[in-house]
């Protein structure tokens, strides 16, 4: 009997990572993403899976951020009763990062009601935060390395991927078929992270492509954020930095304290953190100290660097308060989250400064700053932007297109088909062009929606 895979998102384009592998009448889910970026993508949200969520019979995630987890609460809202399987560490980040985005979507329904900008009446939530805590009652966690049967005739093990806390390729073994999910592969030279574990003999590989197309630039983050925060320092200023709460807020509070360490940046710089999820988040650092490259002290230091701001009232606080300083807050492509609030009060001064951190997805607020862009729209109005916009080139926690395939190159073999996944189209095709002809294997991108065979 065949093994099939549908592609529910993660096809051509970089977000809503979801994969049904079906076989004999089992169904399980790899990745439960939510779509982010241009409206038509985040139109997907809402629209029903081709599959009733009551008939799969379990998921499996690769790691925690939102375009592979996020869609979760809304799964387990409409009847998804399975088991969730997850490592130790990517349970303890969707156990932020989830009742997180369901409060975040509550809150923002609630502004657009407030202030009548929605085009529908009432505005809601996808889903709430106890959404999201009910879907917690469904995880299962497994050690990585560990070979797990969550239904009869199909085996799992998590192998490390780096780029977040708890990340993993997933291995899959069905019907005589193994299929590789690679998940969101780490940087070998990451600031924070261990480098993804070597991959396991596949039939099928499904590979990631946020970067298939391009190169990170040499140098590392220290060397890009300290001119830039010495800069912003020198003229009174204030940083607005969008940071992801996992991973990319954590390399940024380790390099601010290491520059501060230095001296490379005034050591009185006041740096604040405007994240809840992001405090927590770097808890998770002190909860798995053998996930990531630092120290007990560098934790430790990574931790005091900033001041920790809790509450809605702290946060609006900082308004009243003089540069220089630097402000961290979510979310990281500014699609939603405290952030927007900072940028909407200090976009709109020269002397300040927005720092775009890693990959900003094409239609959000981060892409079309990054993009030299002189007016956002949030909450509704339009803000003129004259602050300096600064995008780091080295902050990502993605492999670029040379380190994947580098990946490849370390499988045992060659597997029979690969499918180029999660990535826009032409970083996928870029992708998929150099594993034909460097290395003379089988490669498709899928398109959202098809069926194709492991």
């Amino acid at each position: 009997m065949s093994v099939n895979i549908t592609f529910l998102g993660g096809a051509q384009t970089v977000t809503g990572s979801k994969y049904l592998v079906e076989h004999a009448g089992v169904r399980v889910l790899v990745d439960c993403g939510l779509f982010q970026g241009y409206k038509p993508l985040r139109e997907r949200n809402w629209r029903p899976l081709p599959v009733v969520p009551s008939r799969i019979d379990s998921v499996v995630l690769t790691h925690a951020h939102l375009d592979h987890s996020g869609y979760l609460p809304l799964l387990a809202k409409e009847g998804f009763r399975g088991r969730v399987h997850a490592t130790p560490g990517t349970r303890d980040l969707c156990a932020i990062l989830l009742p997180d985005s369901g409060h975040l979507q509550e809150e923002d329904a609630a502004f657009a009601n407030r202030h009548g900008f929605s085009k529908h009446h009432p505005a809601l939530p996808l889903y709430t935060r106890q959404d999201a805590l009910d879907s917690l009652r469904l995880f299962h966690t497994v050690p990585f390395f560990h070979t797990f049967e969550p239904h009869r005739g199909w085996r799992v093990s998590f192998i490390p991927a780096g780029h977040i806390i708890g990340a993993a390729s997933v291995l899959l073994e069905v019907g005589g078929r193994r299929i590789l999910f690679s998940g969101d592969l780490g940087r070998s030279d990451d600031l924070i992270m261990k480098p993804p574990a070597d991959p396991p003999a596949a039939d099928t590989l499904l590979i990631e492509s946020t970067y298939g197309d391009r190169h990170h630039p040499e140098g590392t983050v220290l060397d890009e954020l300290a001119p830039a925060l010495e800069r912003v320092a020198r003229r009174g200023g204030i940083a607005v930095v969008p940071v992801f709460a996992v991973g990319r807020a954590q390399t940024l509070l380790h390099a601010i304290a290491t520059l501060k360490a230095q001296g490379r940046i005034p050591h009185g710089l006041p740096v604040y953190l405007d994240s809840p999820m992001a405090i927590h988040s770097t808890q998770v650092f002190i909860d798995h100290p053998g996930s990531h490259k630092l120290s007990p002290d560098e934790v430790r230091a990574m931790a005091k660097v900033a001041h920790f701001i809790e509450t809605p009232e702290q946060s609006k606080a900082l308004a009243a308060q003089h540069g220089p300083m630097v402000i961290l807050a979510a979310s990281g492509m500014a699609t939603g989250g405290r952030v927007l609030h900072h940028l909407a009060h200090y976009a709109g001064d020269h002397r300040n400064m927005i720092i775009l951190t890693g990959y900003q997805t094409p239609g959000t607020r981060g892409a079309r700053l990054a993009a030299g862009e002189t007016s956002i729209r949030i909450h509704g109005q339009d803000v003129w932007v004259a602050a300096e916009v600064v995008q780091l080139r080295t902050a990502s926690s993605h492999a670029d297109s040379e380190q994947l395939m580098t990946w490849l190159r370390r499988l045992p073999q060659p597997p029979g088909q690969v499918y180029v996944v999660h990535g826009e189209i032409g970083a996928s095709d870029a992708l998929r062009q150099r594993i034909e002809h460097q290395l003379h294997w089988r490669a498709r991108v899928p398109e959202h929606g098809s069926v194709w065979p492991a």
